[in-house]
Parts: structure tokens; C-alpha cells; sequence
């Protein structure tokens, strides 16, 4: 059967996810952070070298990162549903927004992840000040300014048709559910009334909802 590795607060739920939407049989094998560090614990890495979340192992292949996975699950269990059909412009934008969501929107939210880590980690007094302002002005001259300038952009693309590849729900949704659910709780997403609406959208779906029951507490944190 197939077996999720699931780290809680991580992005491997929007796996389960589209596994309940799917109706595909799977297993969890959960797996929790480290309180003081929050990284993934080393049991992880007898899965996959990275040590990382999410990987599914399914059919004796072992497969991380959650486009890969979500690329694999659509093609080997969709039968046709949750991708546009080849050769369309909605196929492209399906493709763009799989790829999107890790290789644009993410960078930024971690990188204000580390600078809020970087402001409030224990250091000598001395250095305090020094490692304040350097956050700040992180943050504060490029962090934000990128955040604005993708959500303003993503929000502008979900107004058209409120999902991301077309007129109808797909596994890009799933996978952009990821960058903005740790956008809004952050506060970054306050403003823009089309990713609200997406998120208010994809929280009602039973599937979400059945996946929230499968996987436990998640609250975002915004890193594996």
C-alpha cells in the first residue's frame, strides 16, 4: 500500500490531500519535529537521504518533493481527473503554477522565516542590536517587497477564474495551497480578497477536510 511519510506542520498534508481527493488507499507514517530546532528528526533520512517531508514510497519506489509527488499521483491514479488535458493552455498554466509554488513563492516566506529567527535568536548582548538590524532591514528592503509583489500577482491571476489552471479545481490548487496558507498566517494575505476566497474554497472540500482528520494538528510553519 501506499505509505506517506507525514511530519507534522509540514507540507506533506496537501499530499494526503490530494490522496483523499484521489480516493487512493494510503498509509501514514508519522514523524514529528524537533521542539527546540523544528527541522524533521532523523528518521527521516533511512526514508530519503534529505531527511525531508514529504516522500511517499509506494510500489517499491521512494519519491520526495511535493511537485514530484503530486506529478506522479495525478498520472499514476487520476485516470484523467485533477490535470487539464495535454497540449492546452490550461496545461501549461498547470504546469507553471506545480512548478510556482516552490521555485517562486516559497523563497520568500522561508526568507522571512530566518529573519524573524535571526531577530529573536539567543546571542551575546553585544551582537543583539547588530543581528536585529540586519533582520530588519532583511525583511524590510527585500522580504516584504517580494511577498507584496507574488501575492499581488497571485491574486490577481485566482480573480480570473478563482483557480489556477482554468475554470475548474486541479492538483496546482493543491500544491499552491501550501505558500499561501503560510502566507495568511503570517498576515500577508489580509488585503487580497481573491486568495481568501481560494483558501475559504479549498478548506470547505470534504477531502481537505477528511486529510485534516488523517493527519493531525497542522499548523503552518512554513519549512520541512
Amino acid at each position: 500500500m501506499l505509505t506517506v511519510h507525514h511530519l507534522n506542520n509540514s507540507r506533506s498534508q496537501r499530499v494526503l490531500w490530494l490522496l483523499e481527493e484521489l480516493g487512493v488507499p494510503y498509509e501514514i507514517k508519522r514523524y514529528e519535529r524537533d521542539p527546540k530546532t523544528m527541522l524533521a528528526p532523523p528518521e527521516l533520512r533511512a526514508v530519503h537521504p534529505l531527511g525531508k517531508s514529504p516522500v511517499i514510497t509506494d510500489d517499491g519506489l521512494t519519491i520526495a518533493e511535493s511537485g514530484a509527488i503530486i506529478e506522479y499521483l495525478v498520472d499514476r491514479y487520476g485516470a484523467g481527473r485533477f490535470a487539464p488535458q495535454p497540449g492546452t493552455p490550461e496545461r501549461l498554466r498547470y504546469t507553471y503554477w506545480l512548478h510556482y509554488a516552490e521555485g517562486s513563492a516559497m523563497p520568500p516566506l522561508l526568507l522571512k522565516l530566518i529573519a524573524r529567527r535571526i531577530g529573536n535568536a539567543r546571542m551575546p548582548f553585544f551582537a543583539k542590536p547588530i543581528a536585529r538590524k540586519i533582520a530588519t532591514n532583511l525583511q524590510a528592503n527585500f522580504v516584504d517587497p517580494q511577498l507584496r509583489l507574488h501575492l499581488g500577482y497571485i491574486d490577481k491571476e485566482l480573480g480570473a477564474t478563482g483557480w489556477f489552471a482554468g475554470n475548474d479545481f486541479t492538483a496546482a490548487d493543491v500544491q499552491m495551497s501550501f505558500p499561501l496558507e503560510a502566507a495568511t498566517a503570517r498576515g500577508a494575505t489580509a488585503q487580497l480578497p481573491a486568495i481568501g476566497a481560494f483558501l475559504q474554497r479549498i478548506h470547505a472540500r470534504p477531502a481537505y477536510q477528511r486529510a485534516l482528520e488523517r493527519g493531525g494538528k497542522y499548523e503552518i510553519l512554513g519549512g520541512d
